[in-house]
């Protein structure tokens, strides 16, 4: 096989799209982190100073037999949701330890349709059961990156790096409803990845890994509990018609790591984990004497507990300048 001229190019990929729209063991259905959204080499830094732009499109439907949304208890949660993430970073030529210094910020546009059963308790002791459908579309929470430190290696094959996100409630949040872009709290996110392609035989390895700790909702005085996450993608890419395609999978574990708290955590502590894999295919081109990367993918949930379970599709572009 010909020697690879694989592109020194990577993005920050928009985290959270719809992290912030329900859950089921966190409150809603999920955190603020989406799998798949820190996954493969599109999400590296791009390892030289720049500024580097993607748009980020991602679809996930789910379902769930018991979950707390919109400070509700339901039964027979449906969720459909659509969103789209708009990202920007800027690498800086400052460098600390070796590494340079990058800071960026992703604004997700979410829309949602949610529907569950809903048992309410009467003054004198009976119960009123009924079935409740909510929509809701607008600007989801902004996730900035204030610090971002990138190191490459072994001639520019690989790439790793340490990070901070900051998913803010910026998103629209109602208690009582079950369709919100928002969560209405606070997620700090540290995490680091390692992005390893060979430019001789076109083979990838990347892995991303973060904690987030997450704060109140006050207004449903419920904290959902603090969760670690893994993405890893194995792939090779290949030269075709002038660029490079890759074909691969991508797995993900999820895995909530104490419990729910607060007067409003009424079902306990309620841990909950998922994971999944999926195909993952992507394309490398020059437009514009710039690099283009787009990249597809279906992560179906293969093992879920208290947690919201279906399919996430991402579809992603991203440009260097």
């Amino acid at each position: 096989m010909r020697r690879i001229k694989y592109l020194a190019f990577g993005t920050l990929v928009a985290i959270a799209i719809l992290a912030p729209v329900f859950s089921q063991a966190e409150e809603g259905g999920s955190g603020h982190y989406m799998p798949g959204a820190n996954a493969s080499f599109v999400d590296a830094l791009p390892g030289k100073p720049g500024l580097a732009v993607a748009n980020f499109f991602s679809f996930y439907d789910a379902s769930a037999e018991i979950s707390r949304v919109g400070g509700l208890v339901t039964a027979g949660l449906d969720a459909t949701a659509y969103a789209d993430t708009l990202v920007a970073l800027y690498q800086t030529p400052l460098k600390l330890l070796g590494g340079y210094y990058a800071i960026g910020m992703a604004i997700p546009y979410v829309w949602l349709e949610v529907k569950g059963g809903i048992q309410l308790t009467k003054p004198d002791g009976g119960t009123i059961k009924f079935t409740k459908r909510d929509t809701a579309n607008g600007f989801g929470d902004i996730t900035v990156y204030p610090f971002m430190l990138g190191w490459t290696g072994l001639g520019g094959d690989l790439k790793y790096d340490v990070r901070l996100g900051i998913y803010v409630p910026t998103g629209d949040y109602k208690n009582g409803d079950l369709a919100n872009v928002g969560k209405n709290y606070w997620t700090f996110e540290p995490a680091g990845s390692v992005s390893y392609i060979s430019r001789k035989i076109g083979l990838e390895l990347s892995a991303f890994a973060g904690l987030d700790f997450n704060t109140k909702n006050n207004d449903t005085e419920y904290r959902t509990g603090d969760q670690f996450h893994l993405d890893v993608t194995i792939a090779e890419h290949l030269p075709l018609f002038g660029g490079l395609i890759g074909v691969g999978a991508n797995g993900f574990y999820y895995q909530q790591i104490n419990g729910d708290s607060g007067s409003g955590a009424v079902l306990g502590d309620f841990k909950g984990r998922t994971s999944g894999i999926g195909p993952v295919l992507s394309y490398v081109a020059k437009v514009w004497k710039k690099d283009l990367v787009a990249e597809i993918k279906w992560l179906p949930e293969i093992y879920t507990k208290n947690r919201l379970e279906g399919d996430y599709v991402w579809f992603k572009l991203a440009m260097a300048f």
